[in-house]
């Protein structure tokens, strides 16, 4: 199983990763917030991911980690 890993205090909510994944299973965190007052992003059902790396590939500021 894929694992994906988000650095919070990184993210600062751009929504670039969400748009990039194929599967739709990364969305912005409604209910957690970052130091820095943003809402991070988070994968939604692991089960479906496919480990592309989209995510990451897509992210300014290198706050997302895809491991096969």
């Amino acid at each position: 199983m894929p694992k994906v890993s988000f650095n919070v205090d990184r993210c600062k909510g751009c929504g670039l990763c969400v748009d990039a994944c194929p599967k739709k299973i990364v969305a912005l965190s409604k209910q957690n917030m970052n130091a820095k007052g943003f809402h991070p992003a988070e994968v939604t059902d692991i089960e479906k991911c496919i480990a592309c790396a989209f995510c990451a590939i897509m992210c300014p500021d290198a706050a997302i980690t895809v491991e096969k």
